[in-house]
């Protein structure tokens, strides 16, 4: 039997491990994860952190528009938009990788 994880993505590399565990397929169905939508970071001193209180507003390194990272279980799994879903921040996934390797 091969070991094709290279050729997996993250997700399918998580589910095949699930079932290996359980021995059954159905497992992978029960198997939570945490799935991320990255939508900017921001660079900032501590001093400044501390003085952040309700109402603040921190700028972020994305614009309206730019693609957002989608993470499972903190790796990188796709890209998408952020979408308003009646008066919800949703994503559109607009790619999924193939394999980890190709979110470089």
């Amino acid at each position: 039997m091969s070991d094709d994880s290279e050729s997996q993505s993250p997700v399918e590399q998580a589910a095949a491990a699930a079932v290996k565990r359980n021995g059954r397929n159905s497992a992978v169905q029960n198997i939570k994860v945490d799935l991320t939508a990255v939508l900017g970071t921001a660079d900032m001193k501590v001093s400044n952190l501390l003085k952040i209180g309700r109402g603040a507003v921190i700028e972020l390194d994305r614009r309206v528009g730019d693609t957002v990272e989608v993470r499972c279980n903190g790796l990188p799994v796709g890209r998408g938009e952020v979408v308003v879903v009646e008066d919800h921040l949703a994503v559109s996934i607009t790619e999924m990788y193939k394999s980890s390797n190709q979110a470089d």
